[in-house]
């Protein structure tokens, strides 16, 4: 396990139950980076890698 699996094992035993927009997304990602820029790049390829993976999925 590595340990930003604990992170995201929260957030579903918090929040596992709601729905979101991504636009709600993003704007949480924002707030994120703007508060913590060191995160930029990171949360970068995690919101590229977001916004493609439905592509992956027609191949």
């Amino acid at each position: 396990m590595y340990f930003t699996d604990r992170g995201i094992e929260e957030l579903v035993e918090r929040r596992g139950e709601e729905q979101v927009s991504l636009e709600w997304l993003a704007q949480r990602l924002q707030a994120f980076v703007d508060a913590h820029p060191d995160f930029e790049v990171p949360i970068d390829r995690l919101a590229t890698w977001l916004a493609r993976a439905s592509d992956d999925d027609d191949n």
